[in-house]
């Protein structure tokens, strides 16, 4: 079939095996670029098919040689139909690595499931022994309580008073103000179930108790902080309340790990396009803000660059791990920076329909939110009939 993106709001509903190929070599290529390091051994990535996960996942095969184990969702395609872009990119993965002689194992499954747990522990247990670095980086709208049963919801939604800011629909360029109610403390509490620790400590707790887990083991979660600019609706919202609560998962964890020399982390990552930041109302309008500061400033990084500098600057530091004075790793340290945000505040109140594409990055915003999906990738091909059943060359995954 010939491909082409079909879009739905902030969804895009195809993705391109090979524009997603293609994505994954170039993220492969710059690791490759910026040389080996001493890093992590056996990795486990929960969450590991599209951004920060495939980022953390690949920068760690390519520029540590590690093994790497990757949970994700799985997916499927037909002679009519797509699959989704995390299984074309993990398939495309696979290809690598095991081109590189690179050990990678993919478990598909949901991953806040007891059984995906249980297939992922025997997998290491039989291939690896041990992983000593683990990364949490999963975004899901909702979970399924594994003792409860209850189905929880997340959303997006500010606390104790309505938020009113302007957004833009970055697939037209148009400006306009959007309103938000104040989500309820049910709302709150079952975002927080989605998002929070809970399932980043079932999973560390699974693989202590089943010995999988080295004493000396590295965990890690993304959260994010932003400008004041997304506060009310981020950060002081009902996804800010559930990132409090994996900030202090990450506390209760690292006192757990410590006495064995294991250590817990949250790293604060920066403002970028990824399915989950294109559905928040305000976040891509400042992101396009924010990309035209930054690639003028000559700051500007992806995913990859955020990934590799997380591992050689802070993880990995033979100097050890800086962090702020809460016990955070700062690889939003660049997007944070006064000069920076001066600037996009500067630009802010000056936005428009008419002056959108000027005072902004809206054209990368949009380019880069296709490429998610394998679109919009030079050197590829749109036009060619392609097959989009492409397996994971994975026995553990199929």
């Amino acid at each position: 079939m010939i491909i082409k993106p079909r879009t739905r709001g902030f969804i895009c509903t195809t993705a391109h095996p090979a524009g997603c190929a293609h994505q994954v070599q170039q993220q492969v290529n710059y690791v490759q670029n910026q040389g080996r390091f001493t890093g992590p051994r056996n990795v486990l990535v929960i969450g590991a098919s599209t951004g920060y996960g495939l980022a953390v996942r690949i920068a760690a095969a390519f520029g540590a040689g590690a093994a790497t184990v990757g949970v994700y969702r799985p997916s499927t395609a037909s002679e009519t139909r797509t699959a989704s872009a995390g299984w074309y990119n993990s398939a495309a993965f696979e290809e690598m690595a095991y081109t590189a002689g690179l050990r990678s194992y993919s478990v598909c499954g949901d991953a806040f499931t007891a059984e995906t747990k249980e297939r992922t522990i025997e997998l290491i247990r039989s291939e690896l022994g041990q992983v000593d670095l683990v990364i949490y980086s999963v975004a899901s709208a909702r979970r399924t309580d594994p003792q409860t049963g209850a189905v929880h919801h997340s959303v997006l939604k500010p606390i104790g008073s309505t938020y009113i800011n302007t957004t833009v629909n970055f697939h037209t360029g148009e400006l306009s103000t959007v309103q938000i109610e104040p989500a309820t403390e049910a709302e709150i509490d079952d975002t927080v179930h989605v998002m929070g620790g809970e399932d980043w400590q079932l999973w560390i707790e699974a693989l202590r108790n089943s010995g999988a887990l080295a004493a000396d083991a590295v965990t890690l979660a993304f959260s994010y902080i932003g400008s004041e600019l997304t506060q009310a609706v981020y950060r002081d919202g009902t996804i800010g309340r559930a990132k409090d609560h994996l900030e202090a998962t990450a506390l209760e964890l690292n006192a757990q790990l410590s006495p064995g020399g294991g250590r817990a982390y949250i790293a604060v990552s920066k403002g970028l396009v990824t399915q989950s930041s294109s559905a928040i109302p305000v976040v891509p309008l400042y992101i396009s803000v924010l990309y035209k500061v930054m690639k003028e400033q000559g700051l500007h990084e992806g995913c990859i660059e955020q990934a590799y500098r997380l591992y050689t600057g802070f993880l990995y530091n033979p100097e050890g791990t800086p962090v702020d004075g809460q016990g955070r790793i700062r690889i939003d340290d660049h997007e944070m920076s006064p000069a920076v945000q001066t600037e996009v505040d500067r630009i802010w109140p000056k936005l428009s329909t008419e002056n959108v594409y000027e005072c902004t990055d809206l054209q990368g915003y949009r380019r880069e939110f296709f490429q998610l999906f394998g679109f919009e990738a030079e050197g590829v091909d749109y036009e060619a009939d392609i097959d989009p059943v492409v397996p994971v060359r994975n026995r553990y995954c199929g």
